[in-house]
């Protein structure tokens, strides 16, 4: 499996509240977040591993190209200002492309191994006519979820930016895809889509065949408070 990494946000509201190193870089668990994820992925039988920095990231750049000497994967690093996370996952995406199926994730989507260890094997063996599965979880602390529903086989059938009362689950920000959703996003990026839940929804109205699976808690860190909340849930103590 191949796997990308969306690390090209200026973590602004980071920074707003004190934080003084790039989000990429703040340790969680004695390891740099996006040393953390690169770990994970290579304990999951990464065959190469790609990320994507803005221009401004000169501290993440040259940390990144000091790991890449140390990895047993390689490791591309794209350096590209872009102005949606979309646009980021565009320029990873000619990387992937004819690679077969492959795996994207923003950098501060924060999860256990074992649980993406499991994710990732259901995907590598799910059948050919799956084009793409996405992480779920039930644990809601992003400040505008996307709320998923899924029929009784985990097959995905629509993506809402609202509560109706009744929802099991919200995107985890980690994405299973394969060739022809990189097609539905050159489509995207075409006719001005910029946002990944209207990306997601393009390949459902696209009809191509999208699953979910149920990952357990994921963390996003936008805030400072969510580096404590991150730390607790892979040291393993309970949240809220």
């Amino acid at each position: 499996m191949h796997y990308g990494i969306i690390a090209a946000g200026e973590g602004s509201r980071l920074v707003q509240e004190g934080v003084t190193k790039p989000k990429p870089l703040v340790d969680l668990d004695g390891r740099p977040m996006v040393e953390r994820l690169i770990d994970i992925f290579t304990q999951c039988g990464a065959e190469s591993v790609s990320v994507i920095v803005n221009e401004q990231m000169t501290e993440v750049r040259n940390f990144l190209e000091g790991l890449a000497m140390r990895l047993p994967v390689p490791l591309t690093l794209v350096v590209r200002s872009t102005p949606s996370s979309m646009h980021s996952f565009y320029e990873l995406s000619r990387l992937m492309e004819g690679k077969g199926r492959f795996v994207l994730t923003t950098v501060d989507t924060i999860f256990r191994p074992e649980d993406f260890s499991r994710y990732v094997e259901a995907y590598a063996s799910a059948p050919a006519a799956v084009d793409a599965m996405m992480a779920l979880t039930s644990y809601i602390d992003d400040e505008k979820p996307l709320y998923v529903d899924c029929d009784a086989e985990m097959h995905i059938t629509a993506f809402r930016d609202s509560a109706d009362g009744g929802d099991r689950y919200v995107s985890g920000g980690i994405y299973g895809l394969s060739d022809r959703c990189i097609d539905v996003l050159r489509r995207c990026i075409d006719t001005g889509v910029s946002r990944m839940r209207n990306y997601q929804r393009a390949l459902l109205s696209d009809g191509l065949c999208v699953r979910g699976f149920d990952m357990g808690k994921i963390i996003d860190v936008d805030h400072i408070g969510d580096i404590e909340t991150a730390r607790r849930f892979i040291a393993g103590s309970p949240l809220k």
